[in-house]
């Protein structure tokens, strides 16, 4: 789950935007609150974590200011991107097919061309493993599989009938900007989501505070990953949004369920960079992440994303990243089943 492997076969980026979704627009009333938003504050912050089990691009932790703004209180959910694409006619990067003479420039030279079938719109999906593996090879549950897209999260043969309050996956970074732009919102920086995901609760371990994780927290991988999962929360892939309690904040699903695209190019030493930026002691203001990406784990690709908050594949045996300092990154123009994002809104406070 958003391992390096996870992403051994990248998609071909797409950089043309659908111009129907560049001239449409919110109609909403700009002077009421925004529908299903929650208002967040303005204010400071402790961004990142120096606990013993953050991740190096999770340090130093550092104050961050951030402006007031509004968030979606739940991710966007299928029945809403089916209104999007509805509503404007959009071809997700997962359905569009690809283009070997861009794909190869994402890979090592000299790398064979994929058969065909390899080159067939699709994505990434989840494969349960057979019995206990070492969990530091993503392949081993990972696979390319022909006509994944948001309508068939797991392959042609599944469906997301029934599950219009669940979240959409398989979105690229390119088609969840699509979607805010066409709902007059935008992603959120990655300190804005972080800080709207804390709740209130400045430097707590979890989004719900210093319990301990339970069943009852968040969708997230009881048993042993990747080969058993007990369901005690009674789900094995995503969850209906708001299955779980809120943050203080009043926004569901800020841990677990599916990771959350967010604005920030993604770059491991960006916190130290900053911190040193600010004068070691100081507070960044309103972060947007590097201007140019530096990921080690896809270093032939010219754009990798944040997202953040964990998935329903996070078990603490491997991977603590429903922890809302917890980072990941992916190519842009990756689709996943545990991905997908929510929306913010510039505004003023209610």
């Amino acid at each position: 789950m958003g391992h390096p492997a996870t992403h051994a076969l990248p998609r071909a980026p797409r950089l043309v935007a659908t111009l129907i979704v560049l001239v449409l627009g919110s109609c909403a009333d700009r002077s009421s609150p925004p529908k299903d938003m929650s208002w967040i504050p303005g204010g400071e912050f402790t961004m990142g974590s120096d606990a013993p089990d953050a991740r190096p691009d999770e340090r130093p932790a550092h104050r961050v200011r951030v402006n007031g703004f509004w968030i979606d209180r739940h991710e966007v959910t299928n029945d809403e991107f089916a209104a999007f694409v509805a509503a404007t006619g959009y071809v997700t990067v997962a359905e569009r097919p690809v283009d070997w003479e861009l794909l190869k420039l994402q890979v090592p030279p000299g790398t064979p061309k994929p058969a065909d079938e390899m080159l067939q719109p699709g994505s990434l999906v989840f494969t349960p493993t057979t019995g206990a593996v070492r969990t530091d090879d993503a392949s081993q549950w990972w696979r390319w599989v022909s006509g994944a897209d948001w309508r068939h999260p797991e392959g042609p043969g599944s469906s997301i009938e029934g599950k219009g309050n669940h979240p959409v996956v398989q979105v690229a970074f390119e088609d969840a900007q699509a979607y805010a732009a066409w709902a007059g919102k935008r992603l959120p920086t990655e300190a804005e989501w972080e800080y709207a995901a804390r709740g209130g609760l400045d430097g707590a371990t979890f989004v719900w505070g210093e319990a301990p994780l339970d069943a009852t927290r968040c969708n997230v991988w009881q048993g042993e990953f990747p080969h058993l999962n007990t369901r005690e929360d009674g789900f094995v892939t995503t969850a209906p949004v708001g299955s779980y309690p809120p943050n203080g904040y009043g926004l569901v699903d800020m841990a677990g369920n599916v990771w959350e695209w967010c604005s920030d190019q993604y770059a491991p030493g960006e916190y130290a960079e900053r911190v040193a930026a600010a004068g070691g002691s100081g507070v960044v203001t309103c972060p947007s992440g590097p201007s140019t990406t530096r990921d080690p784990r896809n270093p032939f690709s010219s754009e990798s994303r944040v997202h953040r908050g964990g998935s329903f594949l996070c078990n603490p045996s491997y991977c603590s990243s429903y922890r809302p300092s917890a980072r990941m990154a992916c190519t842009a123009d990756s689709s996943l089943q545990h991905l997908g994002f929510r929306c913010v809104k510039d505004g003023s406070a209610p």
